[in-house]
């Protein structure tokens, strides 16, 4: 499930940063690339879940890390800035991501 979940997140991030690079749906390529990297995000998100995780957390994890990986992502291919109010933004949504993750560990 976790694999699914993984292939989720790199699947989502790729089509987004193929949407930024499509330049408004104008290159053929990015936009293909975008569309195909939705579809495989979502089916893999269906998959993690049907493998028995939590609409919470495989949400929490897959938008979390999504967002994160973006912006980092956004700043080394795109040259986009990030304030030091949006990187504070981001380490709490890694924090959250994390807070969630160990909120649902099951204790033996």
């Amino acid at each position: 499930m976790w694999l699914w979940l993984a292939v989720a997140i790199l699947s989502e991030v790729t089509a987004t940063l193929c949407l930024r690079a499509s330049e408004g749906l104008t290159r053929l390529v990015p936009s293909l690339v975008m569309v195909l990297g939705y579809a495989v995000a979502f089916f893999a998100l269906s998959r993690a879940l049907v493998a028995g995780m939590s609409v919470g957390h495989a949400y929490a994890v897959w938008a979390g890390l999504g967002v994160a990986l973006i912006a980092a992502l956004g700043t080394v291919l795109f040259g986009d800035r990030l304030t030091p109010v949006q990187l504070g933004g981001l380490v709490l949504v890694v924090v959250g991501v994390v807070a969630i993750e160990l909120g649902g560990a099951r204790h033996a």
